[in-house]
């Protein structure tokens, strides 16, 4: 027979999403200083291909 399972409480209920939502905070940062670092082309360790017209021209 099926029995109903225990109820979370609610500081694990919190724990759980305060660790979520600090790693969505994090990446959010990095994603960030990531975007930075490739708009002011000092980026060392992210490859992007480059448009072949801007090649072109110079």
């Amino acid at each position: 027979m099926a029995v109903p399972k225990k109820k979370t409480s609610k500081s694990k209920r919190d724990k759980r999403r305060a660790t979520w939502r600090k790693q969505a905070a994090l990446q959010a940062q990095r994603a960030l200083s990531l975007g930075k670092s490739v708009l002011t082309g000092r980026s060392k360790g992210f490859i992007y291909p480059k448009d072949e017209e801007e090649d072109d021209e110079e």
